[in-house]
């Protein structure tokens, strides 16, 4: 089988092994892929594996000997799935490999932001030991979470995750999902709109489609307590991301921390890189050495239950 990685910098820089993937055929790998040469590298491929590549209807068009479509990633938005099945492509993605990995970064972000670790101890560092004491007294006030409301938008693995990681802080949690489930003490079931209302902190983790496109909108910030968090370690387009930075820069909301956004990286002068309180990461809540070695694993392993025909982890 001729196995073509057509983006594996980001999942594997060169600190891991390829090899579980190579014990199923002869496999190139390409650190990344401008969009003009997708189809070159990939013409002869029965199997091609991508992490953020965009696979439309006309790049499939062009590669007739494709079999397998795998993803790097548990997102596959950038793939159109509808084409890949009317031409009998099967794609599969890795759920669950960065649940422990995503959920401590949406921590690490909201703690920054309730305790501004890094300002206070760069501040101490230069010798401002009282002025930091007094920055949280007065400009970096220190916000205890426990008693708050977090509300969890989205309750697969990782929103789960991060719910129990709030109780353990004392945190009320509040759920948003299209899908029901029995819940434990501490949780309420809550309408979108009763969320962004009453919740200290959101914390986004839903896919991103046509129904979540842009749901974080300048009315629903608007309904935001001004003391209020926003997270989001999911998909950057789930925010109206011009409505946020001029909400941070009214105080109509307290904070951003955000791993993910709409263009990866963002242009300059994009408005969310000035904006007041908001905490910015590459979109590497997934990037733990631990979840890439999964990644890289069941990934192989999708591959090869594809290979003996009967494959799993089938997005539809």
């Amino acid at each position: 089988m001729n196995i073509v990685v057509l983006d594996g910098g980001t999942t594997n820089p060169g600190d891991v092994s390829w090899a579980p993937l190579e014990a199923l055929g002869d496999v190139t790998v390409y650190g990344e892929t401008p969009a003009a040469n997708v189809v070159e590298r990939a013409k002869d491929a029965d199997a091609i594996l991508v992490n953020r590549i965009v696979l439309s209807r006309a790049v499939l068009d062009a590669l007739p000997k494709l079999r397998y479509i795998g993803t790097l990633a548990t997102g596959f938005n950038t793939i159109d799935v509808r084409a890949a099945r009317e031409k009998g492509i099967v794609v599969c993605n890795v759920p669950l490999y960065c649940v422990e990995t995503v959920a401590q970064l949406t921590f690490a972000l909201l703690l920054h932001l309730c305790n501004h670790v890094q300002t206070l101890s760069d501040t101490t560092r230069a010798g401002g030991w009282n002025d930091a004491i007094r920055a949280t007294h007065t400009t970096l006030p220190i916000l205890e979470l426990s008693g708050k409301a977090l509300g969890i938008v989205g309750f697969g693995h990782i929103g789960r995750t991060v719910a129990q990681l709030g109780r353990t802080l004392g945190m009320r949690v509040l759920v948003y999902s299209r899908t029901r489930r029995e819940l434990p003490a501490g949780y309420t079931w809550c309408d979108f709109e009763t969320l962004f209302a009453t919740a200290d902190v959101v914390s986004l983790h839903c896919p991103l489609n046509d129904e979540t496109r842009g749901m974080v909108s300048a009315d629903v910030l608007a309904h935001m307590k001004p003391t209020a968090l926003l997270l989001n370690t999911a998909r950057g387009a789930l925010v109206d991301e011009i409505a946020l930075a001029d909400a941070l820069n009214r105080g109509q909301i307290a904070g951003a921390g955000l791993d993910v956004m709409v263009e990866e990286p963002p242009r300059p002068d994009h408005p969310l890189l000035t904006a007041r309180n908001c905490v910015l990461t590459p979109h590497i809540a997934w990037a733990s050495r631990d979840a890439r070695l999964r990644l890289i694993q069941t990934v192989a392993n999708n591959l090869r239950a594809f290979l003996e025909g009967h494959p799993v982890n089938v997005v539809s």
